[in-house]
């Protein structure tokens, strides 16, 4: 039996399935995009075959195996990265397994593809300090240097991914008795997280400033356009920079939007914010995800384990010291 042609299923895939059925966001769109065209240039290098020629037999379970350790080995990606790639691969051939039933079998093989176990690195994050240092960075002088003050403290206060703060318009702001910053999140969601006044307040003078351009965005580039996600990078590591003069201990530390994200949360901790009430604010999926957080706070733990005597040590009993609590005691 002949094998269907790969691209007529991919492009049913992505315009039909994932648009048109499932809805998916933009990013699910761009992260799938990516990995097939990846998938195919590799194709093309090793198979001398045209993608738009490429039978779906090709993408067998072996040949996928070998394109996953192509991004490990030749393209130095990440084993999360890698697994992401698998992600896009499985939700195609779970596509496929309903629309071509004559290659169940080719799609199960490639859905026994196993998730790869990595290493779990330690939640980074900033201490107070720091982030005061960085926010202090911008100069306000320029237009540049407020927008880039006022986007890196909305995104100390949201905690918001940078994609998040990226697509955040004039409209998602809300000010007001309780102020509001709505963000769009993955999966299409939507969720509101409060402000600061101190946000508010730099909010309202940035919309003023703001109001003499015609850009919709709330942190638009010189342009006028929206920002990308290298540039908002870009401008926190110039923040950094600049912070280093006054805050030492930020030249050890590999400061990224994500960081920012991860110090929002475990600030949010130590204030005694509950964890359930932080996965709701960052926008996670599952309460596990939040969880990484507690295992990285060593203040939290030291203050645990202080509670715990030594091994080997009797435990000491409470003795109250106030004659009152002595007389209570022996009713």
């Amino acid at each position: 039996m002949t094998s269907p042609l790969l691209a007529p299923l991919l492009q049913s895939f992505f315009v039909e399935h994932l648009l048109l059925h499932k809805g998916v966001s933009p990013q699910t769109v761009a992260s799938y995009r990516d990995t097939f065209r990846l998938l195919l240039r590799f194709l093309q290098d090793t198979t001398s075959v045209e993608p738009s020629a490429l039978e779906l037999n090709a993408l067998d379970a072996q040949t996928l195996l070998s394109f996953l350790s192509h991004l490990e080995q030749q393209r130095n990606n990440s084993v999360r990265s890698r697994n992401v790639r698998l992600s896009a691969l499985r939700s195609f051939f779970r596509f496929v397994a309903l629309k071509e039933p004559a290659c169940l079998g080719l799609a199960t093989r490639v859905l026994a593809i196993p998730v790869k176990r990595a290493p779990r690195a330690m939640v980074g994050f900033l201490t107070r300090e720091e982030v005061d240092a960085v926010l202090a960075a911008p100069n306000r002088s320029t237009w540049a240097g407020r927008r880039d003050q006022a986007l890196l403290l909305v995104l100390y206060n949201t905690g918001a991914r940078v994609s998040e703060i990226a697509a955040v318009s004039r409209s998602d702001v809300h000010l007001g008795a309780t102020s509001a910053v709505t963000l769009h999140g993955k999966g299409r969601k939507e969720r509101a997280v409060p402000l600061w006044r101190r946000t508010a307040r730099l909010l309202q003078q940035w919309l003023v400033e703001l109001g003499f351009t015609e850009s919709v965005w709330l942190f638009p580039n010189a342009q006028g356009g929206r920002l990308t996600r290298h540039g908002i990078a870009y401008l926190l590591n110039q923040a950094v920079e600049v912070a280093q003069a006054t805050c030492k201990s930020l030249a050890a530390k590999r400061v990224s939007p994500h960081v920012l994200r991860h110090t929002t949360a475990m600030h949010l901790l130590q204030s005694g914010v509950d964890p359930a009430v932080i996965a709701l604010w960052l926008g996670h999926e599952s309460l596990q995800t939040t969880h990484g957080y507690v295992e990285a706070d060593l203040a939290m733990k030291q203050q645990a384990i202080e509670k715990i005597s030594p091994p080997g040590l009797p435990s000491q009993r409470f003795k109250p010291s106030d004659a009152l609590l002595t007389f209570l005691g022996s009713l």
